[in-house]
Order: C-alpha cells, then sequence, then structure tokens
C-alpha cells in the first residue's frame, strides 16, 4: 500500500476488522516488522489523539518515529507553485518534500482545509504534493477532505459492539444494509458510572445497526473532514446509514453516495443504535459561495446539540464523537458521561486503526 486515504485503499474490509482484532490481542505481535524503518510524521496542524495514537502504533512495529511540526521550529513553507516567495515563508515544499523523504520509510501528513479555496482543497494539494514528491509511501493523518484513521477506528468500534451474528461482522460491506422494523430487546448489564466499552446490544430493531451522523452547532468554521471519511467508511460497511444536518450543509455526493439524507433530526435519530455527531461548515456542494462558512449564528442552532432529549428518540443508541468535543455544544454533559457513551473506546482504537495501516504499507515495502 503505497497511498492511505480512503477507505478502498486498505482493501477487504472483513479482513482489516480481523487484522484490527488480532492486534488488539496482542499489540506487539509484529514488532519486528518495522525494524530499521522510519515513521516521519509532519504535522501541519495540531493534534493529541492522531499524534500519540500513531507514534504509539509505529513503536508497536518497531518502527523509529521522527516528528516535525512544520509551524514550531521549521523554516514557514509555501505550499503553492507559481508565487513570488518575498513574504514570511522561507522554503517551498516542493523542496523540503523529497529531503524529507530523503530522511524516512513513510510519511504521515495532518494538513487541514484552508476553507477559502474549495477547489485546492478537495484536491488534496498538499497530500498528493507528498505522494509525488516524496517517492515514499504516505498515509493522512487528517487532510483537507478526509480522516481515515479516525473513520477505520470508528468503524472498530461500532464492530466491537455488534452482535456476533450481525453482517458487518460476517461480511465484506456491500453499502446500505436492508433495514427490518422488528422489535427487539437490549440486553441489561449492571452499568458503571462511566463509559464502558463492554456494553453491547445483543440485537437490532432491524438486521443491521442503524448508525446516524448528525451535524451539530459549533462557534467555528471547521473542515468536512471527519464527516466525509465517516460517511464514505460507513458506506463501506454493511449498516443502515443515515446523515442528519440542516439545509445547505449537505456534504460532498462523492463521500454520501448511497447514503439517506434526513433534514429532520428526530426523524433521523428513531431507531438508531450509535450516534455519530459532528459539526462541519458549509460543503459549498448547494451554496458554492458559502464554502467554509457557517450559515446561521450558533445560538440559533442549538437544538441540534445532542442531549438526553435527543437520545431518548433512538434504540437506546451509543453516542460517539472523534473528539476533541465542545461540551455544551455538540454534546451534553450527561450524554457524553453515560455508560453508552463511546468516546473513550473509539479514541482508543485509534491506536489500532493505525497499527493495521502502518502494517500494511511495511509489507509493501
Amino acid at each position: 500500500m503505497k497511498s492511505f486515504l480512503n477507505v478502498e485503499d486498505l482493501g477487504n474490509l472483513k479482513e482489516a476488522l480481523r487484522e484490527a482484532a488480532e492486534i488488539k490481542a496482542d499489540r506487539f505481535k509484529y514488532d519486528t516488522l518495522g525494524k530499521n524503518k522510519t515513521l516521519l510524521m509532519v504535522f501541519f496542524n495540531n493534534s493529541l489523539r492522531t499524534r500519540l495514537s500513531t507514534q504509539k502504533a509505529a513503536m508497536n512495529l518497531g518502527m523509529n518515529v521522527i516528528v516535525l511540526d512544520v509551524n514550531a521550529g521549521a523554516w514557514k513553507l509555501e505550499t503553492e507553485r507559481g508565487v513570488v516567495m518575498d513574504g514570511d515563508k522561507s522554503e517551498h515544499l516542493l523542496e523540503a518534500i523529497p529531503v524529507m523523504g530523503s530522511y524516512c520509510d513513510v510519511i504521515g501528513i495532518r494538513s487541514f482545509a484552508g476553507l477559502t479555496d474549495r477547489e485546492y482543497d478537495y484536491a488534496e494539494t498538499v497530500y498528493h504534493q507528498f505522494l509525488r514528491y516524496s517517492g515514499k509511501p504516505v498515509f493522512a493523518m487528517e487532510t483537507a477532505t478526509v480522516h481515515p484513521l479516525q473513520a477505520f477506528a470508528d468503524l472498530i468500534t461500532i464492530n466491537e459492539q455488534t452482535p456476533s451474528n450481525s453482517p458487518l461482522k460476517g461480511a465484506r460491506g456491500k453499502g446500505q444494509g436492508a433495514r427490518e422494523d422488528q422489535l427487539s430487546e437490549q440486553s441489561s448489564c449492571s452499568l458503571p458510572p462511566a463509559p464502558c466499552p463492554s456494553i453491547k446490544k445483543e440485537v437490532w430493531r432491524g438486521s443491521v445497526p442503524k448508525v446516524v451522523l448528525t451535524w451539530a452547532p459549533h462557534p467555528r468554521s471547521l473542515p468536512q473532514a471527519v464527516p466525509n471519511s465517516f460517511a464514505q467508511w460507513m458506506l463501506a460497511a454493511d449498516v443502515d446509514f443515515v446523515i442528519t444536518h440542516p439545509e445547505g450543509y449537505e456534504l460532498d455526493p462523492k463521500f454520501t453516495q448511497g447514503a439517506r439524507i434526513e433534514y429532520d433530526q428526530r426523524k433521523a435519530f428513531e431507531g438508531a443504535d450509535f450516534i455519530y455527531a459532528k459539526n462541519w461548515s458549509c460543503p459549498g456542494v448547494t451554496r458554492p459561495e458559502d464554502y467554509g462558512k457557517i450559515l446561521h449564528d450558533y445560538h440559533q442552532m442549538m437544538h441540534w446539540t445532542v442531549d438526553a432529549e435527543h437520545m431518548s428518540w433512538t434504540n437506546n443508541a451509543h453516542f460517539m464523537h472523534c473528539l476533541p468535543v465542545r461540551r455544551g455544544m455538540i454534546v451534553t454533559d450527561d450524554v457524553i458521561e453515560a455508560p453508552s457513551s463511546l468516546v473513550i473506546p473509539e479514541a482508543a482504537n485509534r491506536e489500532i486503526s493505525a497499527t493495521v495501516v502502518l502494517k500494511h504499507i511495511l509489507q509493501s515495502l
């Protein structure tokens, strides 16, 4: 695997989930695979989970790790071609990339969307420059439009909460699964006061779990990378997938084709087994002139915040979020702290998703 940007880059999804379970059971099973190999992690933007989990994954595989914070101690880098460099940027990325490539065997890139030029962002310009000029395998640690390590960890987490007889456990994802309206009951267990990764539904209302991606308010403009990837990966798995958001926040169809879009949040939540909350700015699909903007004052959109009432509309759903999360905006304290919240287990699974991806890359060297 020379590039990891989208779900198809990983190959067979059933096999990838099997590998994830294998690695979680023994994180150091392949600890010699990366011997004398070096991972360079390049951060154009801040990180907590991605930095720690990816570095830990590389260490699990026996790799050396170099971390470069481009905006903290390195020369400021120009990323666009054809510019006169008479400002504060001392080095061009097209010289810096091959130099970086000479010091490592694998490169991870974290570079957010600028949210001003949709064409530039959605072309994944920075990522493809690294892929073209480094001469090394490159993987996304969140780029302008995708965050595949997060989405893979999300899928691993959902898979862990899925009954053993569910199609998600037993088959390669084929997109939207059929959903039957048969009644079921959630198994009882003694719940601790903190989020519990072992709480698991034994049966769904339908033949596959219903997963809902919901927009939620935020005071700042955020990229679409996380929701884009989450949609892409859910559509590759066998789940009943629904996206709900206010009008104007339609995600790019290349990530959401096949998903059901529901503008009525309550209707979308009904019968849901997993609620994944995330804010994103206007993707510019139906309103190109508003790309990257917040379409409404967030004070007027607080009814989209996921609270206990919202969760009461569901089938005792698990709550999910990629973190970091703004409490009181995206979700209320009682929901994120409930035993059904999976935010900590899914963050922990970032180590597992990164280990699987790096394992594939190392095996291809």
